[in-house]
């Protein structure tokens, strides 16, 4: 047998030595076991707050005149509320600010460049030139005739 013998006392699984068992409904989909001889390994899935209880593993001891249930301490079960669900919507806001953070520095950025004109500061300056009229015509007026 597995008992809960604290909270709300009743029968979770029974498991005869012909292999033939008996979960509790609540239990149906949410608890496996195996046999090896006579040690059974029992694992319970999604845990709900209502399952918090103190868990016992017993056997059931049949004698000439009486039938009685051989026990130990057993386990106590504390099942809180999962947490990790409203973590990760959190951490989905947290993720979800920071891209528009991003996005509106990133504008920021684009429109200050465009402002100053980025251009004019990449282009190469204009050249210094000096323009020297160097034809025959204008040499001839200054050449001294003897």
């Amino acid at each position: 047998y597995l008992l809960k013998t604290h909270v709300q006392p009743e029968s979770v699984l029974y498991v005869s030595n012909q292999n033939t068992a008996r979960i509790l409904p609540a239990f149906a989909d949410r608890l496996e076991y195996s046999k090896e001889g006579k040690q059974i390994v029992i694992t319970l899935h999604n845990l709900q707050e209502n399952d918090s209880d103190n868990y016992v593993c017993a056997e059931e001891v049949k004698h000439v005149k009486s039938t009685r249930l051989l026990s130990a301490s057993g386990t106590m079960l504390l099942v809180k509320e999962n947490s990790q669900q409203a973590f990760s919507d959190s951490s989905w806001v947290i993720y979800f600010l920071l891209v528009v953070v991003a996005l509106l520095f990133c504008a920021l950025v684009c429109c200050t460049l465009y402002r100053v004109n980025i251009k004019k500061y990449f282009q190469d300056p204009p050249p210094n030139v000096v323009y020297e009229d160097m034809s025959y015509s204008s040499r001839r007026n200054t050449l001294v005739r003897t």
